[in-house]
């Protein structure tokens, strides 16, 4: 995965900033936060997804097991008691405030369980907090995730860092109200005219043991094949063609207009201002190398040190490509965009732009979509996708001081 560079770090730092300064700004009393029943989301390691598949062997057995396959046991079980021992701290600050805890994982994390709880608090990455915004379809109870691995992990969706090492800094805080909402614009997602059964694919490598809820009635497909997704996307929806090396056919209708444009590319990336950070960033970036090029085709008398020319413009382009995580706006990139002789047809859309609304209708042979990295639908053939925000999809999430 993409590793953000020191400088692209503080862009997304001074992007949170603004967030909470702004945040702050708007409120003259402190803000309230029940406690009452907590319920804790845990990250599941590799180590417990293998002891799960391996419940009959002794300790003994089941490391010589891993050791066999090639997996570094001592790397796994080190990074095991990491999370836990973390999970644990967690769970023992949080007894000084919350009333009921419960503890749960992504094999038992259920709709039941989002429904008890006032609060749901993932301990672990960036990972285990889309996990954890997965199952909440509202923004009546927030999402305040811990970093369990700063050292490891960039986490940009957890507190701060420092957090980590402060637990109870940061509880003392959420119990006084001295921190801010932030409420992050979700994605909602409806089919139109989909012919094949809509069934989830879980893509996470732990998924395949993991037992997941099946979709009730109310999210079948009706008599009009129209079906409004179960899943809101925290970070960015993506569509095209399941084999990346197969061109994807889409026809592509922005903000309501009334002529769609058909084009030929490599799928397209349609993403909220949480997850401009992310996928999006690293698929729209410029690196210094790419500027240093294009700096040296201009003809200029500017004496300025290429090196130096290429740094700063490269970082103030990625810079633009970060948006506010309440931005109502979604912003889309088409990824490979065909432009020859006809195509797209007709000219003119760009690559890269905010919009309001987007409709994708696939005319791929094989299509598929995929939510935040963790859910991937069948698209049929002629179905239509279209992408909205709604206010009342919203994530509820805090903003503490850094």
């Amino acid at each position: 995965m993409y590793k953000p560079p020191f400088l692209f770090k503080n862009i997304i730092q001074s992007t949170n900033s603004r967030v909470l300064k702004k945040s702050l700004s708007n409120r003259s009393h402190p803000n309230k936060l029940n406690l009452q029943k907590v319920l804790v989301l845990t990250k599941l390691s590799l180590y417990e997804c293998e002891r799960n598949r391996h419940k009959t062997l002794t300790d003994e057995q089941f490391e010589n097991e891993l050791r066999k396959n090639g997996l570094d046991f001592d790397r796994l079980s080190y990074f095991y008691h990491l999370h836990k021992d973390f999970e644990l701290k967690v769970i023992k600050n949080l007894k000084a405030v919350a009333t009921d805890i419960r503890v749960v994982n992504r094999m038992n994390y259920s709709n039941e369980a989002v429904e008890w709880a006032d609060v749901v608090i993932p301990t672990g990455g960036d990972g285990t907090f889309l996990l954890a915004a997965s199952k909440i379809k509202d923004n009546k109870r927030a999402v305040i995730g811990f970093n369990s691995d700063p050292t490891r992990s960039e986490g940009h969706l957890c507190l701060p860092k420092h957090y980590s090492e402060n637990i109870s800094d940061a509880l003392e805080l959420l119990k006084k109200g001295q921190f801010s909402w932030l409420l992050r614009t979700r994605i909602r997602m409806k089919l139109l005219g989909q012919t094949c059964p809509v069934i989830p694919t879980h893509l996470h490598v732990y998924d395949k043991n993991c037992n997941y809820e099946p979709f009730t009635k109310e999210h079948e497909l009706n008599q009009s094949n129209e079906y409004i997704l179960p899943y809101l996307a925290l970070n960015e929806v993506f569509i095209g063609e399941c084999l990346s090396a197969r061109v994807s056919y889409l026809e592509v209708t922005l903000n309501g207009n009334e002529r769609p444009t058909n084009m030929k590319c490599s799928g397209l990336c349609v993403t909220t201002g949480t997850g401009s950070t992310s996928w999006h960033s690293s698929m729209n970036r410029v690196s210094t190398e790419c500027a240093a090029d294009l700096i040296s085709l201009i003809k200029t008398d500017s004496k300025a040190n290429i090196q130096e020319l290429a740094e700063a413009v490269s970082a103030e382009y990625n810079k633009k490509l970060i948006f506010e995580p309440g931005d109502t706006r979604l912003s889309y990139t088409i990824r490979d965009l065909i432009s020859a002789a006809v195509w797209p047809q007709p000219k003119g859309i760009r690559s890269r732009d905010f919009c309001t609304s987007i409709a994708i209708k696939s005319k791929c042979i094989d299509a598929c979509l995929v939510i935040d990295g963790g859910v991937s639908l069948d698209v049929s053939n002629g179905a239509t996708l279209i992408l909205t925000t709604n206010p009342q999809d919203t994530l509820r999430t805090v903003i503490l001081p850094d």
